[in-house]
């Protein structure tokens, strides 16, 4: 059997290579609106299904080295979708300290991982995961960050409602990351 990650047709034995695209939602759901991550990932897969050729969306949670292995198996385009910081890349001409609900689309580069924290194999912390790869056999792959602002991290299960409202706007910015890095 094939991997999702890994194109081919089990049937026929043959390579269909296409962009391998890996939407990774990571978060703790159990901790409010860093379950936003898990909440976009499960919206695109429903939205998708197996239709989407090329695109896997996954719920990661907080497995770490899952998602490490998964992109150990090599993947073209990773799109992350987390929680970020409040002065995360904030606009041009704003002030720092962007408002619950913001959405942050970031790049990330090699030289972002610099000094990257060890990879806790119980834990996620992307960062970490992306630091790691190489040390596991794999390489960065062209590689974004689709990031809310988060107005609760305290326990609890369930979004606040700007982040509620924000998942819309992350599914679009995650399909639009999908529609420009997949050929016509």
């Amino acid at each position: 059997m094939t991997s999702p990650l890994q194109p081919g047709n089990p049937a026929t034995g043959t390579a269909e290579r296409g962009p391998r695209i890996l939407v990774a939602g990571v978060g703790n759901m159990f901790l409010r609106d860093d379950g936003f991550g898990p909440e976009v990932a499960r919206r695109l897969a429903a939205a998708t299904g197996p239709a989407a050729p090329g695109v896997l969306a996954v719920d990661y949670g907080i497995r770490g080295m899952h998602l490490a292995y998964d992109l150990v198996a090599g993947v073209d385009v990773l799109v992350i979708v987390d929680t970020v910081p409040p002065d995360a890349a904030p606009e041009v001409g704003s002030a720092s300290g962007a408002a619950p609900g913001s959405i942050r689309v970031l790049r990330v580069r090699p030289g972002d991982l610099d000094g990257a924290a060890s990879l806790d194999p119980h834990g996620m912390d992307p960062v970490a995961v992306l630091g790691r790869l190489r040390s596991l056999g794999g390489e960065l792959p062209l590689t974004f960050v689709v990031g809310c602002v988060p107005a609760d991290l305290t326990e609890g299960i369930g979004l606040t409602g700007p982040v509620a409202a924000a998942v819309p706007r992350a599914l679009a910015a995650v399909e639009e990351l999908i529609t420009q890095h997949t050929p016509v």
